[in-house]
């Protein structure tokens, strides 16, 4: 059944508003996935504020192109499922990810990060690096490990002082005893 014209600037008004708002894009070739594993895979990504969507090749690049936002023709082949993840986008990516595994039917294609087209492989990388909290531990920690140990440098200058002014004293006190 065809789409009215209507319709069709409808349905690339909506991709152009998901577009504007997410901050990784990630387009998947959904082929052999059933209905309610699509739902499933909706339900896990719908919790981080991520909408997962089928959408015509045609209207999607027509979308991008509005957006002023790199064309993706490689990817737009075949049956292709559009992820779009507002705000953090690490545990969607990892959602996918292990859904991807545990069916051996999702294969993610690529997608946007920014104005950035990304391989599969970029993908990969994405979904590789740690949380925000755990990268922020490990700055934290960089930042911090040479200020820790100029204070215990100080200190152990310090308590050296310390000991010889006390040994001094005691030595003092014995010459006057």
């Amino acid at each position: 059944m065809a789409i009215s014209r209507e319709r069709k600037e409808q349905l690339v008004a909506e991709l152009n508003e998901l577009l504007s708002r997410s901050s990784v894009v990630v387009l998947s070739d959904y082929r052999g996935l059933t209905a309610s594993q699509m739902s499933e895979l909706r339900d896990k990504l719908r919790p981080s504020g991520s909408k997962l969507t089928v959408a015509k090749n045609s209207l999607m690049r027509r979308s991008l192109a509005e957006s002023k936002l790199p064309e993706l023709d490689a990817l737009l082949e075949g049956p292709t499922a559009v992820s779009f993840i507002s705000g953090a986008y690490g545990e969607p990516l990892r959602e996918m990810k292990a859904f991807a595994d545990e069916t051996e039917m999702l294969k993610i294609k690529g997608g946007l990060l920014g104005d950035r087209v990304l391989s599969a492989g970029d993908v990969q990388v994405l979904v590789d690096l740690p949380a925000t909290d755990v990268l922020r531990a490990q700055v934290l920690g960089s930042v911090q490990s040479p200020v820790s140990g100029l204070v215990g440098v100080l200190d152990s200058v310090l308590r050296g002082l310390l000991y010889v002014l006390s040994a001094k004293a005691d030595q003092m006190g014995e010459a006057s005893a």
